[in-house]
């Protein structure tokens, strides 16, 4: 009997971050703004990115934003990075919407890391405004820049942009690398619209170089490898300086891992992130994950043991509405329905990801990535 109740409690846990946390975004909007020329600096850095820069950095010249920088900064390269990042400046730097476009070469001593590259690009940057994004990455659209830099109005000073990854045919680890980062975005974009912003992705996400400033930029967790995006907008993002943009136009698409093994690395950095979280975040986010791993389990175990049936079958039955209802106005305003067949699948196979991933950091922390 004590089994049905703790799976009751689980199901209301989950119908809470479904229909009333996560429902904020997945049920909600947000109105479309008028576009605005945004005077606005686009920062990338870059470590041996040549092939990535040859190939993308033709869609950032593209855009349909007619006062905007560029700054590139080459994070200490051994290939032809810099080169590359030198040939793009004379082909591009008179076209008519851009303004200027900076190289900063950073050395073999000043080797400290992605925040440390990012901060000698903002410093270097001459708008009030900054957009970043990966060396990785291509904007899916010629509004990109227009589209998230819209959303500076009504004392706006951060956007968070939804980073997309790019579709692999007949890969099921590219499933699950785009579902994760569906789940993720639902959550980060929910939390704000909730005006408890905790994360963006770095990616996609825009705010104004005052906020870079008032919390001394990366410095109170420059110890940390990562968390550039998402630590940084813990820092400063508050309940009334911090929106979404969602807008198609306004997404980016970066090349996925094709090696579960270099994606697993990757979560592993990404997550132990999360210890850093304010404690209510990491309550939530706790609480969530716990809440779809006690479900599967208890579901199972209730089902295989037939007790009570007909009511674990109708809970079970409840939880599963509610959760396709979230996820699947999500991924129609993210653009990843391709994904909502093998949702129960991908899940499953996500949580177990996950669990992994905890017991392995709990066992061998990493203190170098």
């Amino acid at each position: 009997m004590w089994l049905l109740v703790a799976f009751s409690i689980v199901v209301l846990i989950q119908l809470f971050f479904y229909l009333f946390l996560f429902g904020k975004f997945s049920f909600g909007n947000i109105k479309t703004p008028k576009r605005r020329l945004v005077p606005i600096s686009l920062v990338i850095c870059a470590k041996n990115e040549e092939e990535n820069l040859k190939q993308f950095l033709p869609f950032i010249a593209e855009q349909n934003h007619s006062n905007f920088e560029i700054v590139l900064v080459n994070d200490t390269s051994t290939d032809m990075t810099l080169e590359v990042m030198h040939e793009f400046k004379s082909n591009f730097e008179k076209l008519p919407n851009i303004t200027k476009i900076i190289v900063l070469d950073l050395k073999k001593h000043q080797n400290k890391g992605k925040k440390h590259a990012l901060s000698q690009g903002i410093e270097a940057t001459n708008n009030p405004y900054l957009l970043l994004t990966d060396a990785d990455c291509k904007p899916i659209s010629k509004e990109w820049i227009i589209s998230m830099s819209s959303y500076f109005i009504d004392k706006k000073t951060i956007v968070l942009g939804y980073g997309s990854y790019q579709k692999i045919k007949n890969s099921f680890l590219n499933k699950i690398i785009r579902f994760e980062t569906l789940l993720t975005a639902i959550q980060y974009f929910s939390y704000a619209k909730a005006k408890i912003p905790y994360m963006g992705v770095g990616r996609n996400i825009a705010y104004h170089k005052n906020e870079f400033k008032k919390v001394d930029g990366f410095k109170k967790h420059s110890h940390i490898a990562s968390g550039d995006d998402d630590l940084f907008i813990a820092a400063v993002a508050t309940k009334s300086n911090t929106t979404i943009c969602f807008e198609k136009n306004s997404f980016t698409e970066s090349i996925p891992s094709k090696s579960f093994n270099k994606w697993f690395q990757q979560k592993r950095r990404h997550i132990s992130t999360a210890t850093h979280y304010k404690k209510y975040h990491q309550f939530l986010l706790g609480l969530y994950f716990l809440s779809q791993l006690l479900f599967w389990a208890l579901a199972i175990v209730l089902l295989l043991s037939k007790i009570n049936l007909e009511f674990t079958l109708l809970l079970i039955a409840i939880r599963f509405i509610a959760w396709y209802l979230s996820i699947i106005n999500s991924a129609n305003k993210l653009d990843e329905t391709d994904l909502l067949i093998f949702a129960p699948l991908l899940e499953i196979s996500l949580i177990c990801t996950q669990l992994c991933i905890f017991i392995v950091n709990l066992l061998q922390p990493k203190k170098k990535w």
